[in-house]
């Protein structure tokens, strides 16, 4: 039995445009990411569409509002989440989304700024 792919519609937020429809077979959750043709991309908020139909509702189609990420390469676990950036620096924000306020594009090897977490 083949699993239940979702047709999904991926929005950038800024500048908003629509980056294209897919079908995805997982729900992606706000602070996960995206690999779309290559690039990178943060999920920010997701939305449900439903419809109608003889019995109850049904999911149409979801909307991912996203924002482009530069790499996955510099992530730390910290309580079951995956956060961006080395979570053993005293400045990371410990986010999904913003590495630190120092050096928010990073990377983080080799910072100058890097001071270790107490």
């Amino acid at each position: 039995m083949e699993p239940d792919l979702l047709p999904t519609e991926v929005i950038l937020t800024y500048p908003r445009q629509s980056l294209g429809k897919i079908q995805l077979d997982w729900m992606p959750q706000p602070g996960n990411y995206l690999d779309l043709e290559g690039k990178f991309y943060a999920v920010l908020e997701r939305h449900h569409h439903y419809q109608y139909k003889v019995g109850g509702y049904c999911l149409q189609k979801i909307s991912l509002y996203v924002q482009a990420a530069k790499s996955l390469d510099e992530q730390s676990l910290i309580n079951g989440r995956w956060v961006v950036g080395d979570a053993e620096c005293r400045f990371n924000a410990h986010s999904e989304i913003l590495r630190c306020a120092v050096n928010p594009e990073g990377p983080c090897e080799g910072c100058r700024s890097f001071e270790a977490r107490n």
